[in-house]
């Protein structure tokens, strides 16, 4: 995130917060009489270690300047914010355009306005999930966490390639973990809740969180770079990745069939029958947990689970869970008919 925060600021921030609050006149002639290469080089040392980018003409121009915390805190939260809409969008689009089957829309399960809604929740979500996720971001840039450059600076060789299975290895424990405290009762009705309220999902769910329980179950992602070493293109690879497959995950496409990987079907299994898989990645946590649901083959067949006979049976056991977990269900689905 250092060297992402060196290039914003160099096109961007350092304008902005010149602009907003300007260091008084004789200051800024001060600081651009004494501007000098060896100054310049320090500003952008982050991103020199990979390419030369010259700071920009406002680069100290501001009351702020670039290390100061404050600056930082609220850059990395616009970056945050920014970037999780850009991808939310970005990549729950091209799914419900290219991958989503619209058939489910028509479930009896489905809610009225639904996507409208799932929108709503997770614009709501972002700017929470964003507040709560620069203390993590801010450790990373001021020198806290064991993220590194280049894989010469890998603890061995070998970890160049390790640390990816590593990576998912411990997130992936620690989801599961989390996802299933947040179904202890006295923690869904407050937390988990809002994202349940999907049974039938679409790939705009996928942020469609309470904010704290957005934030919660990725606390493994910016944990890890604090325990282990983490090459910063691998970490930043591997955020977009987390990101896509969050929605992926809810995307309705049963396309992989496996026992290991936690793919759409078993997370759908989840939004139906709520007390099943857990895991975001795999299955061997919620198979060690007890908590592990195979996907019925019907899922698997794009005309059978679209039949009544299949719908029924699901709703049957739906209507189950959903007076187990929650009670009432409060839900106002898009074929129920209004007084």
């Amino acid at each position: 995130m250092d060297v992402v925060l060196d290039v914003l600021d160099t096109l961007a921030f350092d304008r902005l917060y010149a602009t907003l609050l300007p260091l008084p006149r004789a200051a800024q002639i001060a600081h651009h009489l004494s501007f000098n290469s060896t100054e310049s080089a320090t500003l952008n040392q982050n991103v020199n270690r990979y390419f030369t980018l010259s700071p920009s003409e406002w680069a100290t121009q501001s009351i702020l300047p670039r290390d100061h915390i404050l600056r930082q805190s609220l850059s990395l939260f616009l970056i945050t914010w920014a970037f999780g809409v850009i991808v939310y969008f970005l990549s729950a689009t091209l799914s419900f355009h290219f991958v989503y089957d619209k058939r489910a829309m028509k479930h009896p399960k489905f809610l009225r306005n639904q996507i409208s809604l799932e929108i709503k929740q997770a614009m709501k979500a972002m700017p929470g999930m964003a507040v709560l996720t620069v203390p993590f971001f801010l450790a990373e840039v001021r020198g806290y966490t064991k993220l590194y450059d280049f894989s010469s600076q890998a603890p061995f060789s070998l970890y160049t390639y390790l640390q990816y299975p590593l990576f998912i290895a411990f997130t992936d424990f620690g989801i599961y973990w989390i996802h299933r405290g947040e179904h202890h009762p006295k923690v869904y009705k407050h937390l988990h809740k809002p994202h349940h309220k999907w049974i039938i999902s679409t790939p705009y769910a996928s942020y469609a969180f309470h904010p704290v329980d957005g934030w919660a179950q990725s606390l493994p992602y910016h944990v890890f770079p604090i325990l282990f070493p983490l090459q910063k293109f691998a970490y930043l690879g591997l955020f977009v990745f987390v990101s896509t497959w969050t929605v992926m995950i809810h995307d309705g496409e049963y396309a992989l069939d496996s026992p290991v990987v936690n793919g759409s079907a078993c997370h759908t299994i989840h939004h139906y029958y709520f007390n099943y898989n857990y895991g975001q990645f795999l299955t061997i946590w919620d198979r060690i947990g007890g908590s592990y649901r195979k996907p019925n083959a019907e899922l698997f067949d794009r005309e059978v689970r679209m039949t009544q006979t299949e719908i029924k049976k699901q709703i049957e056991e739906m209507d189950k869970f959903v007076k187990e977990v929650e009670g009432v269900d409060y839900r106002c689905y898009q074929n129920q008919k209004t007084l």
